[in-house]
């Protein structure tokens, strides 16, 4: 058969049999298999069983490369509620991992077995893994290079002085006649503090934002583990977590998280103030979509008030891969009006956000550079 007739017959299914070539023997089950997916309603599709389901995920991941089979995985739970399935330890262990499984997982949390929840466990710190191996080092990288000024000493005394920068910083005043460098800036060794920045993230845990609170938490640990900053992460619905204590494992963090119920943004704002000690010193970044089921005039009251504290305050509408959120647009405008940036980021651009907020950098034109809505 020709290969662009036998594409479309694959995409069209069993409703094309009539005006298109029949498929090659070996075509045939990959037709099944898509058709046990899109053609659910008419071919009965997965049969509502751990084999069955086990069965088809072994299929789509011999036929299709793994990016696919993501794809696949997500619109079965989405068309054929598969959701509850993944409660068996057997059916959970031959899903591909990704940050939707994820989300799914922590989402289920609650009802998880215990005899699925090693194996729930064990899927979620691949993902987690696979996000830190990723993005931790362009963190570390970050967040020391936008804090390497304070940790100069620009005006050191002789003890103080590193004198290889000092005349590496130099060179060009050097006298050949003299075969000396003469220094007229002291590069001096960092002064020993032991915090130089304090960073509180605040996660909206509302259903919406469940792939947000996944990198999140597995940034926020990255962060925690920085000895240059001080960092807390803050979850909240009507309620809020104090989660730090939480930061050296963040799957242990994840499986704490309760994903879905109301929102008090402004309660959950009011909690973090109570953290600041240094508001000169303070980065915070609240992440939720906005939609406030307590008190909008509360929130915007705490918010001016760590503003006009010094407190650097970044709003993010969602901390994804598609960094496309739906928010309140009214209440993210009241936001950007007391001067706080209200924006999406994508996983990966987020250290170089933070390192922008470290640096005291305009957030706005830094979000508007990378075309950040």
């Amino acid at each position: 058969m020709d290969e662009r007739l036998r594409r479309w017959r694959l995409v069209l299914g069993e409703s094309a049999e009539s005006t298109l070539p029949e498929l090659a023997r070996e075509d045939q089950k990959l037709d099944q298999v898509l058709a046990t997916l899109y053609d659910a309603e008419r071919t009965g599709g997965l049969d509502g069983s751990a084999p069955g389901v086990a069965r088809w995920l072994g299929d789509i991941r011999a036929y299709f490369p793994t990016s696919v089979v993501r794809v696949m995985q997500r619109d079965a739970m989405d068309r054929l509620g598969l959701q509850q399935l993944l409660l068996e330890p057997e059916l959970l262990s031959e899903v591909e991992p990704d940050i939707h499984l994820v989300t799914t997982l922590v989402s289920l949390s609650r009802v998880i077995p215990a005899r699925t929840r090693e194996t729930a466990r064990h899927v979620v710190r691949q993902v987690v893994e696979e996000i830190e191996r990723r993005l931790a080092e362009p963190m570390r990288q970050a967040v020391y290079g936008a804090l390497s000024r304070s940790l100069r000493n620009p005006r050191p005394r002789f003890r103080e002085i590193d004198w290889q920068r000092t005349v590496r910083a130099n060179l060009k005043h050097y006298l050949p006649e003299k075969r000396t460098v003469i220094p007229e800036r002291l590069v001096g060794y960092g002064r020993k503090r032991q915090r130089l920045r304090d960073v509180i993230v605040a996660i909206d845990q509302s259903g919406s934002m469940a792939e947000s609170v996944v990198y999140a938490s597995v940034l926020g640990a990255v962060m925690a583990s920085l000895p240059a900053i001080s960092t807390r992460l803050v979850v909240f619905d009507t309620s809020v977590a104090d989660l730090t204590d939480e930061l050296h494992d963040p799957v242990d963090l994840l499986f704490g998280v309760q994903l879905g119920g109301g929102t008090d943004i402004g309660g959950a704002v009011e909690f973090c103030a109570s953290l600041v000690t240094r508001p000169t010193d303070t980065v915070m970044v609240l992440i939720s979509d906005l939609y406030e089921g307590g008190l909008e005039e509360r929130l915007l009251h705490r918010v001016a008030e760590l503003v006009a504290a010094g407190v650097r305050f970044v709003v993010l509408l969602a901390l994804s891969d598609s960094g496309h959120p739906a928010y309140d647009h009214a209440i993210a405008a009241q936001l950007v009006n007391l001067g706080v940036p209200a924006f999406a980021c994508t996983p990966d651009l987020f250290p170089e956000l933070i390192a922008a907020a470290l640096s005291d950098r305009d957030l706005q034109a830094w979000a508007a550079a990378h075309d950040l809505a």
